[in-house]
């Protein structure tokens, strides 16, 4: 409520410029889209919206023009389409597979994909095409226990342009 409150007094004013830190931290689902609804509608008015926020999603949807940062430094700028462009690819299959067999996979996802990035619980497939690689993996005989086919995000970009690991 106090994020809520917070967030009013700041719009109240009808500001020509509106300065937000993580607007939506602690935020229920309902209330961070409505403050998003909000926030797009000022930017169409032509109020000019300066955000700090660590919700990829979030720069995604409000944001013309921003910037990755990672320890102090600017590591990437452009607009959202821009940069997923740049770092990503149109589509990530990612697939989770048993217990053990990942470890064993030696080579088999090699040629499917762009990029392949293999976490502890899953492998990440980066592709212009994500059903495709899935079914290449499937004609491979690879059976994963799930596949997810989505498109990429600026989280991905993010995290390919900071790293996975945690900061100190």
């Amino acid at each position: 409520m106090k994020r809520r409150l917070t967030i009013a007094r700041a719009l109240i004013n009808e500001p020509e410029v509106l300065l937000l830190d993580e607007p939506t931290t602690g935020l229920d689902p309902q209330a961070r889209h409505v403050l998003w609804d909000r926030l797009y509608r000022l930017k169409q008015r032509g109020v000019t919206l300066v955000l700090t926020t660590h919700y990829m999603d979030e720069a995604e949807q409000l944001c013309d023009r921003l910037v990755v940062m990672d320890k102090a430094r600017i590591v990437a700028e452009g607009s959202p389409r821009a940069l997923i462009e740049q770092y990503s690819t149109r589509e990530v299959a990612e697939f989770r597979f048993p217990v053990g067999v990942q470890e064993s996979l030696d080579g088999q996802l090699d040629g499917l994909a762009d990029r392949i990035e293999r976490l502890p619980d899953r492998v990440l497939l980066y592709a212009e095409d994500g059903e495709a690689v899935a079914v290449a993996a499937h004609d491979r005989g690879l059976r994963p226990e799930t596949v997810l086919v989505r498109r990429s995000t600026l989280e991905d970009v993010f995290l390919r342009l900071t790293g996975r690991s945690l900061a100190d």
